[in-house]
């Protein structure tokens, strides 16, 4: 009797953890993939680039936010060679805001100005990546942007916002991919470059290849 017990109360939590498994994936279609451009990434620049750098990036991480003038530059420099790509990546487990953040980016891309949004949550990172009035905070990121303030809310709070960035965080953990920022250009991981400078020659080599 006690093994009957047993046996069915594994089966009910194999059960609920398959129930929650289902609920708490993602499915885009197509997939994302390493490198390869998909029909919702953010780009900078056009998709028909010769060269396409694509960051795995935290909001919150002060990695990324080194490197966040260097790509800006970058992108300034090369202009339509290049596409930048920025992927979300929340390190969830050591930053706790970074995935609201890249709520915010999302809903603010809603009304085309991502790369406006993004640029002001790296520029003022010390301001709200440790605040607990964040909704605060970044409703007046989106008033500095001219944004429809109640639709930016409507959209960071909705299921397809939430399940976007979900989808891509997942992809990086399913990739393997352990930090941020991580960097591939055409297709293939990089060591994070040390400067602007050495940035700028992968890209230059990837340009004559």
């Amino acid at each position: 009797m006690k093994n009957f017990i047993w046996i069915g109360g594994l089966i009910i939590i194999l059960i609920v953890l398959m129930t929650w498994g289902v609920r708490g994936s993602v499915n885009i279609d197509p997939p994302f993939e390493l490198g390869v451009l998909h029909p919702l990434d953010n780009i900078k620049g056009k998709t028909d680039a010769k060269v396409v750098v694509m960051e795995y990036s935290d909001f919150q991480c002060p990695a990324c936010r080194s490197y966040y003038p260097i790509t800006k530059q970058l992108a300034v420099e090369f202009g339509d060679e290049v596409a930048f790509v920025f992927r979300h990546f929340p390190l969830t487990n050591i930053h706790i805001n970074a995935e609201f953040a890249s709520r915010v980016a999302e809903a603010a891309g809603r009304q085309d100005k991502f790369w406006e949004m993004h640029d002001l949550l790296f520029e003022k990172q010390e301001e709200w990546e440790k605040s607990t009035n964040l909704e605060s905070l970044f409703k007046d990121y989106a008033t500095l942007l001219s944004l429809d303030i109640s639709q930016f809310e409507i959209d960071w709070k909705s299921k397809e916002v939430k399940d976007f960035v979900k989808a891509q965080r997942a992809h990086a953990l399913k990739s393997g991919l352990q930090g941020t920022p991580t960097f591939f250009v055409n297709g293939e991981k990089i060591q994070n470059p040390t400067s602007i400078d050495a940035f700028r020659f992968i890209i230059k080599n990837a340009l004559e290849k």
